[in-house]
């Protein structure tokens, strides 16, 4: 992924601890190579900044996951309920120590049913299909269903990988109305041995009666949800609608499920159909930001074609890459099947590559790029050389002048020609053994000549995206990045590449990325089409990516990486050499410095080289499980990622490049829903079952245990920003042992009942992440577990702010008392808002969501600030009527933006007042006070200076945003002097916490 300037990939990075979207703003946070301190540096734009007075980039949304602490702690009751039905567990008995059987909070149905050692059947001659469907039958009880529910499914999809897996898909409907996202799905190898089945089917699905509809055509569904986003209500050419039911904690719901491939960020969203609210929202776009004649085969050859054939110059790499990769060679477009002998412009079967400079997403005539002469595109790159920039030249053409309008045309139709080559090279590549990206499985061609998979979607290539957008030069949001927006299975994706360097700032201080091109350069275009293999292959039941945002997303960014890096490498196009430290990521953004990536790919964990400084890690070597939110200083997908991508560098080590991308496809294909890293790692186990016999099982256990996904390692879902790491392999034997213990109230000693205990951990054999509810008394007991060290051991009760624990299992029974502490101010326990000023954007950036226990959301509210300053305005302040009266003893604010907005928006100055009734005049300020940049992403104490006894309501005031308070990250007149920061328009905070004892 592509970024902008440190400092602002450091304000994104932040911002994802709270929104945890997929694509927030732009990237990661720069290390250099040579040191671990962060490289500082003036920037001058940040993502989310908008003058249109609306959230663009709100964060991703899921309204089954419940995203709310009450309704979470519901889900939770409801799996550990299903996982303990006695047919369920003999099921899993009966699969043995290394059966992995989820059970889905929502559905109780499973998630995921597999045996990491075999397979759930034996061979058959019977039909996948019918091998899968006979063993739902056999089990329905177990599974949770009943025979009734077999009549609601519909085989969607039944395609054979390469290595001989069908993967089948069966969507269900209600009244003739298909159920979004469950669904069930089964893999069966090709001798008939059922992998694994999951999809969360829904039992005694029945569609709802029809109410007064608020959305009620599919034009009034695609306006309410390009406007959620910030969008123009109109829709375009490329958005759709269909009606779906959808399925939230509180019952199906009628629904209209959007594709707005048409806006400017292509969205996936469902509205409910009677109220217009949105109930799902996904994000389309990733944003990437951030040899031998035997390995480049024809391309290398420098062939004389016929006069007919279509021909062009491209790099195999960058421009000057050495010793390989840097140097214009004439490639054969027909025959290698890219463009007819008729072509007038750069469109085939696989991508339509133009100039979209003016960001319409539309082809204009004057964006095609034509032949150079009849049937050539021989465009060589002029390079510019500018004095002020130190990287031209040394060692790399840049390609551009960033402050002259229009210079980017000297060299559109040569990028345009270049990506066009990327674009198709890696079409072809993807296509072939071992991966095997196919027409089945979903891949982007205009024809399909099998007949399978839908086709009719090739790669819209938009080159130089957005370099018109301010006069003759690009705006602050066509610069420093590139992305790929990929809808289902027969829509087009959409891939944009932009120019690099920020107008008018300096090198590098004010922006450190070199005046190039981000197409000019091979990882940048593969890592990008690579989010298209991954959006297709880990899907539902009705083909939908299922990429969240938070481990899902970073393996997504991850599995980009690596697949570039494992072909740069295998080709001899890049370098990998014993040492760490070899292998960076987007080397032609800054003459071989890493500023999109904190480490290169190949350190290793361990390793003491300055090229691997840790990030914000407190230590050198590679990243391990344990580092996950930690790499950049929170949770971000493209940090996260590049413990993912490290993982499977080792992976490729000990297995070698052929059978990592082998398995590592395979695996996507076996996913479940929304994966965790330890989803994934027993994915990739699976992959080895059934295509090696498991034969490399023990290998690949010692390379996850190594990067801290080992055995006793634990994740809570894909959504979990802080797992837990364990470095061991499976233990031999079946020793066991169970934890009990005494839940109670902090402030009161009290017992508290149905609270619950949950025990991450993915390993088997018995239930995945096992939990309990406390009895009345306060008590639990959880297990049998294997003995051995968990990591991650949550207890959590509504209205209580949960724990976590690290529990050794070494005895029989493992004691455990935690005392919880509980959040007066927590919508789960019973507070309210009382009332707000400024505009409410609903879920998740409503005033609510301030006090629903959870980081991924918060109040977004606007600023109103007068020329850039403070200046009079309507106090913005939300009033928090808690549900009795308390005698105050902590109050915290974590005070980070949330919903896709740059840190500037965070809380900086600000005011705390209580009273016992809200009424005017009561009201005693507790404490006037400022946060600064390093009080972002976590909660903070407020001094108590007054207002404490007899408090029932809590106004919690937002004077000032942060651009306007930390004068040392923004810098003064941030907001009069054309910056675009959030917090000229916006300001925001996560989450209002508050602590004490009942009244007397």
């Amino acid at each position: 992924m592509r970024v902008k300037s440190t400092a602002a990939r450091r304000s994104s990075a932040l911002a994802a601890v709270v929104s945890t979207a997929l694509a927030v703003g732009l990237g990661t946070t720069t290390v250099p190579m040579a040191s671990a301190a962060p490289h500082k540096t003036t920037f001058t734009n940040e993502p989310g900044a908008a003058k249109s007075r609306t959230i663009q980039d709100k964060a991703a949304y899921d309204a089954r996951e419940g995203a709310r602490a009450s309704v979470q702690d519901s889900l939770d009751r409801h799996a550990a309920t299903a996982s303990s039905r006695r047919v369920t567990e003999g099921l899993r008995a009966k699969l043995g120590l290394q059966a992995v059987v989820e059970m889905d909070g929502l559905t109780g149905t499973p998630r995921q049913v597999a045996r990491l050692d075999g397979f759930l059947t034996s061979r058959s001659s019977l039909p996948a299909k019918t091998v899968a469907m006979s063993y739902v039958r056999t089990h329905l009880a177990a599974l949770g269903m009943k025979q009734s529910d077999l009549a609601s499914f519909t085989l969607r999809r039944n395609y054979v990988d390469i290595a001989g897996i069908h993967h089948l898909s069966w969507t269900q409907s209600a009244g003739g109305i298909e159920v979004f996202g469950n669904g069930l799905q089964a893999n069966v190898t090709s001798d008939g041995r059922l992998i694994s089945l999951g999809g969360s089917p829904i039992s005694g699905l029945a569609a709802p009666r029809a109410l007064p509809s608020k959305i009620s055509s599919a034009s009034t569904a695609i306006s309410a949800a390009r406007a959620d986003v910030g969008e123009v209500r109109i829709a375009g050419p490329d958005d759709t609608a269909s009606q779906v039911l959808f399925m939230t904690p509180s019952g199906t719901r009628r629904a209209w499920q959007t594709v707005t491939m048409s806006a400017s960020r292509p969205m996936l969203t469902v509205v409910d159909a009677s109220t217009g609210q949105v109930l799902f929202r996904q994000d389309l776009s990733d944003d990437a930001n951030g040899q031998s004649t035997a390995a480049t085969g024809a391309v290398a050859a420098k062939s004389r074609s016929k006069p007919a054939h279509s021909t062009g110059l491209a790099h195999l790499y960058f421009p000057k890459h050495r010793p390989r990769g840097g140097k214009a060679l004439r490639v054969d477009y027909t025959k290698r099947g890219w463009l007819s002998t008729k072509a007038k412009l750069l469109s085939g079967n696989n991508s339509h590559a133009y100039s979209d400079v003016n960001d319409d997403d539309k082809p204009n005539r004057s964006e095609e790029v034509h032949a150079k002469t009849p049937h050539s595109w021989a465009y060589r790159l002029k390079p510019f050389h500018l004095k002020h920039v130190s990287f031209c030249d040394n060692p790399y053409p840049c390609s551009w002048r960033p402050n002259k309008a229009y210079s980017w045309r000297t060299n559109r139709a040569q990028n345009a020609s270049q990506v066009f080559f990327f674009v198709n090279n890696w079409h072809d590549y993807l296509k072939r053994s071992p991966i095997g990206f196919t027409e089945a499985a979903g891949n982007f061609q205009r024809v399909n000549a099998s007949g399978k998979g839908k086709g009719g979607d090739p790669v819209r290539t938009e080159t130089d995206d957005g370099a018109n957008t301010d006069h003759g030069l690009p705006d602050s949001n066509h610069i420093d990045n590139a992305n790929m927006s990929t809808p289902p299975d027969g829509r087009a994706p959409r891939m944009q590449m932009y120019l690099q360097h920020q107008p008018f700032t300096s090198y590098p201080n004010g922006d450190p990325f070199a005046p190039t091109n981000v197409g000019d350069e091979a990882d940048t275009v593969y890592h990008e089409y690579t989010h298209g293999l991954s959006n297709r292959l880990v899907v539902d039941a009705g083909g939908r990516s299922t990429l969240g945002p938070v481990q899902a997303g970073a393996m997504g960014e991850a599995w980009s990486d690596w697949y570039a890096m494992d072909y740069l490498v295998t080709k001899r196009l890049e370098a990998d050499k014993k040492a760490s430290g070899d292998v960076v990521l987007f080397q032609y953004d800054g003459a071989g410095v890493a500023l999109d990536r904190t480490e290169p790919i190949d350190c290793a964990v361990g390793a003491k080289t300055r090229r691997c400084p840790g990030g914000a890690t407190g230590h050198r070597g590679g990243y391990t499980y344990k580092d996950y939110g930690d790499v950049i200083g929170g949770p971000e997908v493209h940090a996260d990622g590049e413990i993912w991508a490290q993982t499977l560098w080792d992976l490729r080590y000990r297995l070698g490049s052929r059978l990592s991308e082998s398995l590592v496809t395979r695996a996507m294909e076996l996913s479940p829903a929304n994966p965790s890293f330890l989803d994934e790692r027993n994915a990739i186990l699976l992959a080895d079952q059934a295509i090696y016999g498991g034969h490399h099982q023990a290998k690949i256990w010692r390379v996850f245990a190594r990067r801290g996904m080992g055995y006793f390692a634990g994740s809570l879902g894909g959504n979990d920003t802080s797992p837990g790491a364990s470095f061991r392999v499976p233990p031999k034997g079946n020793n066991v042992g169970s934890i009990v213990g005494l839940v109670t109230d902090r402030e009161t000693g009290a017992p508290i009942k149905g609270a619950v205990v949950s025990v991450a951990f993915q390993g088997s054999p018995f239930v995945v992440n096992p939990s309990t509810k406390t009895d009345a008394n306060g008590r639990f007991s959880i297990g049998p577990l294997p003995r051995g060290r968990y990591p991650k051991v949550t207890i959590s009760s509504t209205g209580y702010d949960a724990v976590r624990r690290s529990v050794k299992v070494d005895t029989r029974m493992t004691r455990l008392n935690p005392k919880l502490k509980r959040d007066w101010a927590s919508s789960a326990g019973g507070a309210a808002i009382d009332r707000f000023t400024g505009p409410d954007f609903g879920r998740p950036c409503g005033p609510g969501n301030a006090l629903d226990q959870s980081d991924s959301g918060g109040w977004v509210t606007l600023d109103d600030l007068v020329n850039g300053q403070v200046g009079p305005k309507t106090p913005k302040n939300i009033v928090i009527a808690l549900p009795q009266t308390i005698d105050v003893t902590e109050i915290t604010v974590n005070p980070t933006s949330v919903c896709g907005l740059g840190l500037s928006a965070s809380t900086g100055s600000y005011r705390v007042a209580t009273s016992p009734d809200g009424s005017q005049g009561s009201w005693t300020v507790v404490h006037d006070g400022t946060f600064a940049f390093a009080d972002l992403g976590h909660a903070n104490d407020v001094p108590l200076d007054a207002g404490q006894a007899g408090v029932q309501y809590v106004r919690f005031t937002i004077k000032a945003p942060l651009v306007l308070v930390d004068t040392g990250s923004y810098g003064p007149d941030a907001c009069n002097s054309g910056g675009a920061f959030s917090g000229c328009d916006f300001e925001a905070v996560t989450e209002v916490e508050v602590y004490g004892t009942a009244a007397p």
